[in-house]
């Protein structure tokens, strides 16, 4: 496989692995809220839509602290140069006449 294959398998696995993260903390911080937040301080069903906000935004959180941190240790276990192609490259000066 060549550099860029490389880049976009890696962006896609990455993208997939950030989903399911996010997805599992918020199952997660929902099973916390259910199981232990609401019966504790007697919620009742009035808060469920603030709670949900919470709870997708604490998944969010939690998904870019979890990427950032695995993304870090790929990177020092991995040659970034070797096997992947920038995405993004500088643009070309454009010349005024």
């Amino acid at each position: 496989m060549n550099k860029k294959t490389n880049t976009v398998l890696f962006i896609l696995g990455a993208t997939v692995f950030n989903v399911l993260v996010c997805l599992a903390g918020f199952i997660g911080l929902f099973f916390l809220y259910i199981t232990v937040i609401a019966p504790v301080f007697g919620l009742g069903e009035e808060s469920w839509s603030v709670a949900i906000i919470f709870i997708f935004a604490g998944g969010i959180a939690l998904s870019i602290l979890v990427y950032r941190v695995v993304l870090k240790a790929v990177m020092k276990k991995i040659d970034v140069d070797k096997y992947f192609d920038p995405i993004f490259t500088r643009s070309r000066s454009i010349k005024k006449n």
